[in-house]
C-alpha cells in the first residue's frame, strides 16, 4: 500500500439516494463515506444494481443526492449552484465509460486533443499531450488512426487518454474493459493503471470484474447500499 498524504482529493460522506417507484421506495445509496487520495486506484464491486453507477454519478457531480457531501479538491461541491458544479465537473473529473463513444471522423491523436481544443488550449500543445497521453497507453503507433481501424482495446485506451487530456484531479470510471475479453481487460487496466501513476489522478473504478483487483491499492464492496472495504494485496 502507498502512502498518501493526509487530504484525499476525493471524499464523499453520507451519501444517501433513493428512488421512488409506483410500488416502493428504492433505497440505493444508505450513507456511503469513501476517500480516493492523488495516485491511488479504489475499486468499487458489486453486481448489477448494488448502486455502483449511482455512487459514481455523484462522486462526478452528474446526479444530485437525496444527502450527503462530495468534496473535491477540499471544497463542498453538492451545495454549490449548477454552473459552479459544471465548470468543476468540467475541470477537475474525467470520466471512463464501458463505451468508448470516440469520434469516429476523427483518428485517436484528435480525439484526445479535442478537450484540450474546446478549452482553448493551442493546437500544437494539445496535440503534443495527446501524442504523450497516447504513448503511455501503448498507443505511439496508432495515433493517425481511426476508431474504426482500432481494436476494441486499443478504443478504450484512447477513451481513457482522452478522460486525462485536461489533467483532471479525479479519474471516475464505470466497467471501463466491460466489452472485453479477459486478457485485453488485463492489458486495458494495466495501462489504466500506468497512466494514474504518472498523472497522479484519484481514481475510483466499478467493476463486477474481480481479477482486476489485483490492480487496485483499495476494494470496496457495494452492500446493502454501503461501501464496505476489503483488503487488497497490491503494493
Amino acid at each position: 500500500m502507498n502512502n498518501y498524504s493526509q487530504n484525499p482529493i476525493l471524499r464523499i460522506e453520507s451519501l444517501s439516494q433513493s428512488f421512488v417507484t409506483d410500488a416502493e421506495t428504492l433505497h440505493v445509496l444508505r450513507g456511503v463515506n469513501l476517500d480516493v487520495h492523488a495516485g491511488e486506484i479504489v475499486g468499487l464491486l458489486g453486481p448489477s444494481g448494488s448502486g455502483k453507477s449511482t455512487l459514481l454519478h455523484a462522486a462526478g457531480l452528474l446526479e444530485q443526492p437525496k444527502s450527503g457531501k462530495v468534496w473535491l479538491g477540499g471544497k463542498e461541491c453538492l451545495s454549490l449552484p449548477d454552473k459552479t458544479r459544471t465548470r468543476i465537473r468540467r475541470n477537475m473529473i474525467g470520466f471512463v465509460y464501458q463505451f468508448h463513444h470516440l469520434l469516429p471522423e476523427f483518428s485517436a491523436l484528435d480525439n484526445v486533443a479535442m478537450p484540450l481544443l474546446i478549452e482553448g488550449v493551442a493546437q500544437k500543445t494539445a496535440r503534443y499531450e495527446a501524442v504523450r497521453l497516447l504513448d503511455v497507453m501503448g498507443l505511439a503507433n496508432r495515433v493517425l488512426h481511426q476508431p474504426a481501424q482500432l481494436s476494441g482495446g486499443e478504443q478504450q485506451r484512447v477513451a481513457i487518454a482522452r478522460a486525462l487530456a485536461n489533467k483532471p484531479a479525479v479519474l471516475l470510471a464505470d466497467e471501463p474493459t466491460g466489452n472485453l475479453d479477459p486478457n485485453t481487460a488485463a492489458t486495458v487496466f494495466q495501462s489504466l493503471f500506468d497512466l494514474v501513476r504518472i498523472e497522479g489522478v484519484a481514481a475510483l473504478v466499478a467493476t463486477h470484474n474481480m481479477a482486476l483487483t489485483s490492480y487496485m491499492d483499495r476494494v470496496l464492496h457495494m452492500s446493502g447500499g454501503l461501501a464496505v472495504e476489503q483488503g487488497s494485496d497490491r503494493a
